[in-house]
């Protein structure tokens, strides 16, 4: 299938490692140019540079923290001086801390507040204008299984991920008519370093193997697996393509069939 994405400039953050540097991939495998951004100058350029070489496309590597306010916007405005535009927009960042309710100071829901959610207000509001312009823009959010059947332990990333969901769901209505689409995909327990960290956090609170957390979260799956990256990015491509052209409003996880609900 001939997603359409030849030449388009994408934009992903979060992605030197795990699902942002999958979905980057992806989209570069696809023929577009990707500019990628995360926190650590040196991991960034590494990742822009391994996917220039085995994609053959420009690639624009941006040390940045987009939870710090004027960052989206500056990422953003690189990108445009590079490439000339932004076409698709790939919202991701790292997740928050762990822990419940309890554990978390007013601070840190602060901080989790301009990770998850301002960065990506951040970023749309720098995007928008030249998508309008140009009548095309595809924005995917990395969301999370949590926004739909929450996750023990996990009260910032429950309750922020929601938030994008219902803003990226409004959002939606509005720019529909200007050739732009906002989705959401919800990646279930998939193999990136998030899991492993999480998985030790669940060990050292039960006292087991970090293996035996796996294992268990394994058995929830009814594909009996945790997901690989690729397989996510596979959806993040193809949502950023011009085949999704009718496709707007949603989120869509990629679980292996985790969540229980019927919609």
């Amino acid at each position: 299938m001939n997603l359409g994405l030849e030449g388009k400039v994408a934009l992903i953050g979060g992605a030197s490692r795990g699902l942002g540097r999958a979905a980057a991939e992806e989209l570069a495998a696809e023929g577009a140019t990707v500019v990628v951004c995360a926190r650590t100058a040196a991991a960034v350029q590494a990742a822009a540079d391994a996917i220039r070489a085995a994609a053959g496309v420009p690639t624009l590597g941006l040390a940045c923290d987009l939870s710090v306010a004027g960052e989206a916007e500056r990422v953003v405005g690189e990108a445009v001086a590079r490439f000339g535009r932004v076409d698709v927009l790939v919202t991701n960042t790292g997740g928050p801390p762990a822990g419940r309710f309890e554990a978390h100071s007013a601070d840190t829901w602060r901080g989790a507040v301009a990770q998850l959610l301002e960065s990506v207000l951040g970023l749309t509001r720098a995007v928008l204008p030249g998508m309008k312009a140009r009548h095309w823009g595809r924005i995917v959010n990395v969301t999370s299984i949590a926004v739909k059947q929450p996750v023990d332990d996990l009260i910032l990333s429950n309750s922020i991920r929601a938030a994008v969901t219902g803003f990226a769901r409004t959002l939606a209505n509005e720019v529909a008519a200007h050739g732009i689409t906002v989705n959401n995909v919800m990646p279930g327990y998939t193999a990136t370093d998030r899991l492993i960290e999480l998985a030790r956090r669940v060990a050292a609170q039960r006292g087991l193997d970090p293996a035996v957390a796996l294992s268990a979260w394994n058995e929830e799956i009814p594909m009996g697996r945790i997901g690989e990256p690729r397989e996510f990015a596979a959806l993040v491509a193809f949502l950023a393509s011009e085949r999704a052209s009718y496709i707007t409003g949603t989120s869509i996880s990629v679980d292996g069939g985790w969540i229980r609900s019927l919609l």
